[in-house]
């Protein structure tokens, strides 16, 4: 098992690793909207966060030498279900055909005040 703790300007802030690679299985922990080379945090519509927190995802995955399209399971959490139908929009945008699995969480707020956090895991 490898962790990792820093891609980029994208790191971990607490007592977690950024991904944790095991068996050629990648595991990231929940990306916000935060810009991956100032490290500031993207707050704005939901479109533009979700946007966001893919890209870094697949950011993540590249360093790792694995791509969004090995995307096996994705985990979205989200303040309010009534955003549901706006961050789908972007997802499909996003991935286009692959459709890896997927949840989507309404919880109440998120950490600092983002609208969306996402998890995934992938192969390499």
């Amino acid at each position: 098992m490898k962790s990792i703790f820093e891609v980029g300007n994208l790191k971990s802030n607490g007592h977690y690793a950024l991904a944790t690679v095991h068996n050629d299985t990648v595991y990231v922990s929940g990306q916000f909207a935060i810009d991956p080379i100032t490290r500031e945090k993207k707050f704005g519509p939901i479109e533009q966060e979700t946007l966001q927190a893919l890209k870094n995802v697949e950011l993540i995955l590249e360093e790792l030498g694995s791509k969004k399209e090995q995307i096996l399971r994705m985990t979205l959490y989200i303040p309010d279900v009534k955003l549901w139908d706006k961050v789908d929009t972007v997802y499909k945008e996003f991935f286009g055909n692959h459709k890896p699995a997927r949840t989507v969480v309404p919880t109440n707020e998120l950490h600092f005040g983002f609208k969306i956090e996402i998890e995934a895991i992938a192969y390499i």
